[in-house]
């Protein structure tokens, strides 16, 4: 039918004769429903002369108002709230509120117990000592601090790895020294126990050794250097903590060798482990900067740091990569400066903080190492 009969139609109706069904009904507007909802809520609003409009008697002013239908609040909860909340609509909870009550309803997490706990991690102890920096800027006070952080990191890092702890042995208290015991026997005491041998820093056999590896390594021949970084760093020979973390970075990136990102993690963890027990008896001598395992340690931990941050070997912990990074980089290390500000700046195992962050790429670039765009 076209739209000039559907007039003419209408005309016929207004002219008083009987109504068509299919006329009426193809003229008739469609029918709205206008619903005010909320989390918990649903109500139904009539226009002006709805079914709820006043009646006879009633003020007729309200006709002109919007009414609620008072039978729809609460008839559609969402499914949640409707499990975790009283049958109560909200209208209710307001007029038993003003009665007395003054409870709060409590969030759908809580009810659930799903408030979120602070962030940790296995890879870094829960009661970790906040750095206080001591009055007058002491930088030697604060560094002695660092290091006691690193060799707590460093003995979590080997419990959590679940290998047995590497001891050094000190042969005099007067000055300290620490001497191999790669045969067994020593200039006074006892011989060591049978296993693992002591690790030491260095010695002259050992550190000939070491530059002979790194030489070959230089002259392209990396499984020869390999080979020996890996003789140096066995935990039942040498057991020396420089050539354990660079056996470990050979096996990481399969210098000479097939690499072994998981056997990385290992070595890399019993060089923090040993350095970490050299410094440690240094620092309860005295000396505030510590002994001559720093740089091991400091390289160990650094090295850990980009292990947790990429998942080599170990699976990726954000918030020890953080960790790790800021004390290598409160320690000197240049490398681990810039990645700390990077954590500070992404938020990477921390809060977001720019100041953090200028503060430690500033600090990189004092030190040597700048990063092209970060000088802000």
């Amino acid at each position: 039918m076209g739209i000039r009969d559907l007039l003419k139609k209408k005309q016929t109706l207004d002219d008083g004769e009987g109504p068509d069904p299919e006329t009426v009904s193809r003229l008739a507007a469609p029918e709205f429903t206008f619903v005010r909802s909320d989390t918990y809520t649903e109500e139904i609003i009539h226009p002006p002369g709805g079914p709820t409009s006043p009646g006879p008697g009633d003020n007729d002013d309200a006709s002109s108002y919007l009414t609620v239908d008072s039978h729809s609040g609460s008839a559609h909860k969402s499914r949640l709230s409707g499990v975790f909340r009283s049958g109560r609509s909200r209208s209710e909870s307001v007029s038993s509120s003003k009665s007395g009550s003054n409870t709060p309803g409590k969030r759908l997490s809580q009810r659930l117990h799903l408030s979120r706990s602070p962030a940790s991690s296995d890879h870094v102890p829960q009661n970790l000592p906040e750095i206080r920096v001591p009055d007058g800027g002491d930088e030697d006070g604060a560094e002695l601090q660092w290091e006691k952080r690193a060799t707590i990191l460093a003995r979590k890092n080997e419990e959590q790895r679940s290998r047995p702890a590497s001891p050094v042995r000190i042969v005099s208290q007067d000055p300290p020294k620490l001497r191999l015991m790669g045969d067994g026997s020593s200039d006074d005491g006892p011989p060591p126990p049978a296993g693992p041998q002591k690790g030491v820093v260095s010695s002259k056999e050992i550190d000939d050794n070491i530059q002979e590896a790194i030489r070959l390594h230089e002259a392209g021949k990396l499984e020869e250097s390999t080979a020996l970084f890996g003789r140096l760093a066995d935990p039942k020979g040498a057991n020396n903590p420089l050539s354990q973390v660079l056996y470990g970075l050979a096996l990481r990136h399969g210098w000479g060798c097939t690499p072994d990102a998981a056997a990385a993690v290992s070595y890399l963890s019993a060089a923090a482990s040993n350095s970490a027990e050299i410094e440690n008896l240094a620092l309860q001598a005295g000396l505030k900067k510590g002994g001559a395992a720093k740089g091991e340690l400091v390289l160990a931990i650094f090295e850990l740091a980009n292990c947790f941050r990429h998942g080599w070997g170990i699976q990726k912990d954000p918030i020890a990569a953080k960790q790790y990074y800021e004390t290598a980089a409160n320690l000197g290390d240049t490398d681990a400066m810039n990645e700390v500000a990077w954590c500070y700046l992404e938020g990477f195992g921390t809060k977001k903080d720019k100041f953090a962050s200028a503060k430690y790429y500033r600090l990189a670039e004092k030190n040597g190492n700048k990063i092209i765009g970060n000088t802000w």
